[in-house]
């Protein structure tokens, strides 16, 4: 395999990685990619072709995120046959922080940086230095790259991204930063394949997921995003709260006597599309199941769509064209529907049978404002941005 980009996404409990080789014109393909799971209690890693064929599936000897990055790197030297190992590694890191609007090779001192970061996301920061040390401790050579799911967003205008808050709040850091900006991103760099012309326009893409959210892209450039300080703002998301009072906070503090660890599980695991329907955080679950309670979540999760595609539109100052992208709006066509039929006061105008086949184009041929099914790939992006990162600081 020619210079191999290793590209790692650390969880809480997982360590999912792609791999992708360098062709002779610096473009990337896809090769392996897998996951190592159970993470502090039974790890077990899985590794997968491009098609889908199981390579490797098996329990791993090491614990913690050390061990499983040991056994990504044992499985790679045994089965790929290259004896130079990775040429780089590329991370995605949750949060950059108002330093970081670029992707940037990891040094002592960034780690520091990224380290100092972590009140601003305690869910995601720490796995993501952990795996960053494993990598160095295992392949000191190897350089490793960060790219932020907020970088994306720093193009925001200044209003856009401040909370109306004391300053001294804001001057430590308390701001919106928005999230998801590797998906937003990739979307607009394949965009002109499918639009030619709407990359220069004003565009809303739906990133729906377990984790969801929403992002107004005037000319390739993000301008609003329902995402804020957290992960957990703007849409109802599988198991997070989305938008909520400050209030509701307070009351659970003071009345219902809930420390903060408490508050934290019901806003980030217990709430969402499991918390309204008391049965699943999975979508399928929910438009598969006859309950009143799964069809409230659902109607909540598509009326909060349409209420923030409001807000992006004023944003925008208009809207030319509607983009949904991830795991729901990728294949879940019934919501793609419903949101589009709540937008058509926007100007959008479902055609249903191509919704039906996945799209890529789901509107209407005289639709004023275009709808759209495209695949995100954010590994991809970071494998993108490690090769020419690495390429440019190689021929200086």
């Amino acid at each position: 395999m020619r210079e191999p980009i290793l590209v790692v996404n650390a969880g809480s409990s997982s360590i999912k990685f792609s791999v992708f080789e360098t062709m002779a014109d610096r473009s990337l393909s896809a090769g392996a990619h897998g996951q190592v799971e159970g993470i502090g209690t039974s790890p077990h890693l899985e590794v997968t072709d491009p098609p889908g064929n199981k390579l490797a599936d098996g329990p791993v000897a090491g614990d913690g995120y050390a061990g499983g990055i040991a056994a990504i790197h044992d499985w790679f030297a045994a089965h790929v046959g290259s004896d130079a190992g990775f040429d780089g590694v590329g991370h995605r890191v949750v949060h950059g922080g108002s330093t970081y609007s670029q992707p940037v090779q990891i040094d002592s001192q960034v780690l520091t940086a990224l380290e100092a970061l972590i009140p601003l996301a305690p869910l995601h920061q720490p796995h993501h230095i952990a795996v960053i040390r494993a990598i160095s401790a295992i392949a000191p050579r190897v350089p490793q790259v960060a790219c932020f799911d907020t970088a994306f967003h720093r193009s925001q205008p200044a209003l856009a991204q401040e909370f109306a808050l004391p300053r001294e709040l804001a001057a430590k850091g308390v701001r919106r930063y928005g999230f998801h900006g590797l998906s937003y991103e990739y979307i607009v760099s394949t965009l002109p394949e499918f639009v030619p012309d709407c990359v220069q326009k004003k565009i809303v893409v739906a990133h729906l997921g377990n984790g969801a959210s929403m992002c107004a892209i005037d000319r390739g450039r993000s301008v609003a995003t329902t995402m804020g300080f957290t992960a957990v703002d703007g849409l109802p998301m599988g198991t997070r709260t989305g938008a909520l009072d400050p209030g509701v906070i307070l009351y659970l503090l003071q009345h219902e006597r809930m420390d903060p660890e408490a508050i934290e599980q019901v806003i980030y695991q217990r709430s969402g599309l499991l918390g309204v329907s008391g049965i699943s955080s999975d979508m399928r679950a929910l438009l598969a199941s006859n309950a009143p309670s799964a069809k409230e979540a659902v109607d909540l999760f598509v009326y909060r769509i349409g209420r923030e595609l409001g807000s992006l539109a004023a944003a925008l100052r208009g809207l030319d064209a509607l983009v949904f992208t991830a795991g729901i709006g990728e294949h879940a066509p019934e919501i793609r529907a419903r949101a589009c039929r709540e937008a058509h006061w926007l100007g959008v105008t479902l055609d249903e049978q191509a919704n039906a086949k996945g799209g890529p184009r789901i509107s209407s041929s005289g639709s004023a404002v275009s709808a759209w099914v495209i695949p995100t790939d954010e590994n991809l992006m970071i494998a993108r941005h490690t090769r020419h990162l690495l390429d440019r600081e190689r021929s200086r």
